[in-house]
């Protein structure tokens, strides 16, 4: 009986903690300011809510840009204000003026000091539209998101004359080169010439003159994504000269015109890529022919894009055979035919791939002789060997008619790029470039030399003995003899445009502002 008392008597006690613990009315609530659009809402919130619910208590509607403060998922305590913050975002577009820039062009066939305006410069205009962000009425934020070019601003170029010593001297045909990434012509003599293209993007990997010697053709570097390049024309009979974008993209070897026309030309295509070096060749062949009016045809594909051999990554370039429709082609593992009656490659000279251990394949210079019975071109290695490391290059030649390969200068350097000439009363001869150290062919120097096209009477022409040797690059030979009698060979040498005789020797400079890059002579 005690213990049963005893039980009622806890009970009544626990009953009685509990109820002086039950909560009184308004108690565990919150106290909470809601701030929106200039009105103060005052809510009661339950313990343990966030800012977002009191703004939904407060019957505040939020628009998508608008914002609270603090975060929406804060938890609240008594007496904290909530503020709605409306956010409005409008676009403005205002016309912005792009001013020309100022290009001078020194030319040594001015007088010094004289200057001519070669064209007017005119602004461009521009489009920009403005990202407005305003909080609460006030302006936070103003941001360009989007420009367009309106109007193009056109350079005002003056060209500036400049000292020179360099006295002028008749030459055949016209002789165009690139100076500072724009091209330049001189017709009939050297003192004659004028600008072309002078935007100064001329990146030189396709620079060539029409048999007609009536258009040039180019290409111009690209600041657009994933393209290297694009393919222009020149017309140089026109005044000023007028320029043609041809539609093609990304050459980094080949493109020329067809011996036979003018008005068709033949190219080879890469893909550009991020990774050195900066495409992956197609190893393709198309031809595109045009007339004087602008009208195009649509590309025509000779070749289909291949692998191309042993480090075909890098391409194939090509050769128009002086007196039918066929090309020669060298790559890094051979030189030989390709015929447009069947479109295909036929390999003549197998090469032993050159171990460059780099982001960059060796392949040969290939040329026609003028009679298009004979190859010229570099091979790799000595016979019997498959040394892809070895340093010896020999100047060899291929007679198509008795399916010859003979050996005509032994370590002549990976760079020799030999050169038939023009028809001459003798027949005609080869000019190639020489190694100063031609087991370091890679790295050296060289010099010009002229022999016979069966490699004897060989002879250095250039530079003078003792003197700094050239670089590695294409010469070029002139169309026809100097008023001497004598052919001429133009080359670059430490950047300034040479003629060469190639028979004395003597060499003339004809630019002196050290920055031509590429020379062309029809």
């Amino acid at each position: 009986m005690k213990n049963l008392l005893r039980a009622f008597v806890l009970l009544g006690l626990a009953l009685a903690m509990l109820g002086g613990c039950a909560p009184r009315r308004g108690e565990g609530m919150l106290t909470v300011k809601v701030i929106a659009d200039g009105k103060t809402h005052t809510v009661r919130l339950p313990v343990g809510s966030s800012a977002q619910q009191a703004v939904n208590a407060a019957g505040v509607k939020l628009g998508n840009l608008d914002r609270i403060e603090p975060a929406a998922y804060t938890l609240l305590n008594d007496g904290d204000t909530v503020r709605v913050v409306r956010v409005r975002e409008k676009f403005t577009v205002r016309e912005e003026i792009i001013p020309f820039e100022r290009r001078i062009l020194r030319n040594e066939a001015l007088p010094e000091g004289e200057t001519r305006l070669v064209q007017a410069g005119v602004n461009g205009r521009r489009e920009v539209t403005y990202r407005q962000v305003l909080e609460n009425g006030k302006l936070v934020s103003n941001q360009a998101v989007k420009s367009v070019v309106v109007k193009k601003a056109v350079p005002e170029i003056v060209m500036v004359g400049v000292q020179t010593p360099f006295v002028p001297k008749p030459i055949p045909g016209r002789l165009a080169y690139i100076s500072g990434g724009n091209a330049w012509i001189m017709d009939g003599n050297t003192g004659k010439r004028r600008p072309v293209v002078t935007t100064g993007d001329l990146d030189g990997r396709v620079f060539t003159l029409s048999p007609n010697r009536r258009f040039l053709l180019f290409t111009r570097k690209s600041d657009k994504k994933g393209e290297l390049n694009s393919l222009w024309l020149a017309d140089l009979d026109s005044s000023p000269p007028k320029l043609t974008d041809l539609g093609v993209r990304n050459i980094a070897h080949f493109a020329d015109f067809a011996p036979d026309s003018s008005f068709t030309i033949a190219y080879s295509t890469v893909e550009p890529r991020a990774a050195p070096p900066g495409w992956q060749a197609n190893n393709d062949l198309y031809t595109l022919s045009f007339s004087a009016t602008g009208w195009e045809s649509e590309p025509r594909l000779r070749l289909e894009a291949n692998a191309g051999g042993i480090y075909g990554w890098w391409g194939t370039t090509f050769a128009w055979s002086p007196v039918e429709e066929r090309l020669a082609f060298a790559r890094p593992d051979a030189v030989g035919l390709f015929n447009f009656g069947d479109d295909a490659l036929t390999p003549l000279i197998h090469l032993v791939p050159y171990q460059t251990n780099a982001d960059w394949a060796w392949e040969p210079e290939v040329a026609w002789s003028p009679d298009g019975k004979a190859l010229f071109t570099v091979t790799h290695g000595e016979p019997g060997s498959d040394d892809e490391t070895s340093p010896h290059f020999n100047l060899t030649a291929y007679v198509l008619p008795l399916n010859l390969e003979v050996t005509l200068v032994e370590d002549v350097g990976m760079f020799a790029n030999p050169a038939p000439s023009p028809k001459m009363k003798e027949g005609y001869r080869v000019a190639f470039l020489q190694a100063v150290f031609p087991q370091k062919s890679e790295i050296s120097r060289y010099r010009l030399v002229v022999m016979d096209r069966d490699g004897s009477n060989r002879k250095v022409l250039f530079p003078p003995q003792g003197a700094l040797g050239m670089q590695p690059q294409k010469v070029v030979w002139s169309p026809a003899a100097l008023d001497n009698g004598d052919f001429a060979i133009a080359a670059i040498y430490q950047g300034n445009l040479y003629l060469v005789d190639a028979k004395t020797g003597e060499a003339q400079q004809l630019t002196g502002d050290g920055l031509v890059s590429a020379v062309a002579w029809k």
